[in-house]
């Protein structure tokens, strides 16, 4: 176990509180299931509920299946982890096992309701895993009765951090909140800047924003797996979830998965662009977009163009202009009783993946 903790807030993963583990698994990178006598047999005796998990295949017995067919170590400690919280009652079903950076590394995450049994439900479950593998496996009583034991301690509280407006992207975050208080943002707002790299880590600091900006996806404080264009894409678009349903989340022009991301957590988009190329595309989709014409910034509404004033040379054009429509969105798109809104996302919704296990 090279790592181990929880997020509170929407993460990469999920738009619910996860447990994050991360494995090296030497040897057992070439051993499957399938290939340890016995191995099948002896989880399921121990933990008959596995046999309703299912799995990528999508039926119950589906990761049954997996393990005769042969699945590997990481994927099946992310399924003992949630079938050891189901047998104390707490109805978990989300969990995902990925790649890491190199052979034999992977990350896995799951669900949890309480944060300590998830986190000592992880290890449990890989120390589970090790001993079906050695053919030692007889019972999971004892993990069982620790985790009960965990489940009766006080919860950790709740995340309820209202802010004004997170911010994320890979350059120009603090300039942009800078931008966002010079033009007339008051003090007593807090305007967060969220790294990506935070972001993949901890998952939001915070439960709601009345808006939000996603300067761009260009990040490097990240392991290059996540660097990827689709992996990246949907890092920054956590900052999404957070924004009530139908409130404005503000885009870079032609960043097409970004936006499709933002609707997809049904809020509204906003567009901006360093130049005055925003696209049909973006058009059509946009409730309000800004773009640069020669030395001045234009916003345009509808069948209206707003002229926004003029750009100056003490920040990056990119925070001007997003920081600019971002209060011109705060002042003049949103409905008269937003800021008084909940927050509209529900803890099973998931942000995506498939609710019974993934494979690795």
């Amino acid at each position: 176990m090279m790592a181990l903790h929880s997020t509170r807030g929407a993460n990469y993963w999920s738009r619910m509180p996860v447990t994050r583990m991360d494995l090296t698994i030497g040897d057992y990178e070439h051993i499957s299931s399938a290939d340890a006598s016995g191995f099948t047999q002896s989880l399921i005796e121990a933990m008959p509920g596995l046999r309703d998990h299912r799995c990528s295949i999508g039926e119950p017995g589906g990761f049954v299946t997996r393990l005769r067919r042969g699945t590997y170590c990481a994927h099946v400690v992310e399924h003992v982890a949630l079938e050891l919280q189901g047998m104390i009652g707490h109805d978990v079903g989300y969990g995902r096992t990925r790649g890491g950076d190199a052979v034999g590394e992977y990350t896995l995450i799951f669900e949890h309701r309480h944060e300590a049994v998830g986190l000592r439900a992880a290890a449990l479950a890989l120390e589970t895993v090790q001993s079906a593998f050695a053919g030692t496996l007889t019972s999971v009583d004892h993990a069982v009765a620790e985790l009960r034991a965990l489940a009766q301690t006080a919860l950790t509280p709740p995340l309820i951090q209202h802010v004004f407006c997170g911010i994320t992207g890979g350059a120009h975050r603090a300039e942009t909140r800078d931008e966002m208080r010079r033009l007339g943002v008051r003090g007593e707002e807090l305007i967060v800047d969220v790294s990506p790299g935070y972001l993949l880590q901890a998952g939001l600091p915070y439960s709601r924003s009345d808006i939000a900006i996603i300067l761009d996806s260009d990040i490097t404080d990240v392991p290059e797996r996540f660097r990827i264009p689709r992996r990246a894409d949907r890092l920054v678009s956590v900052v999404a979830d957070a924004v009530p349903e139908g409130g404005i989340v503000i885009c870079p022009a032609k960043s097409w998965e970004i936006q499709d991301l933002v609707r997809d957590a049904g809020c509204r988009v906003a567009i901006f662009a360093t130049n005055s190329d925003v696209t049909s595309k973006d058009k059509k989709v946009a409730r309000a977009s800004a773009m640069v014409d020669g030395r001045r910034i234009i916003i345009e509404e509808f069948d209206k163009s707003i002229d926004a004033g003029w750009l100056h040379d003490k920040a990056p054009v990119a925070a001007q202009v997003a920081a600019t429509l971002a209060v011109f969105t705060l002042n003049e798109l949103q409905p008269a009783d937003y800021s008084s809104g909940g927050a509209r996302h529900e803890p099973s919704a998931t942000h995506v993946g498939e609710r019974a296990g993934v494979a690795d």
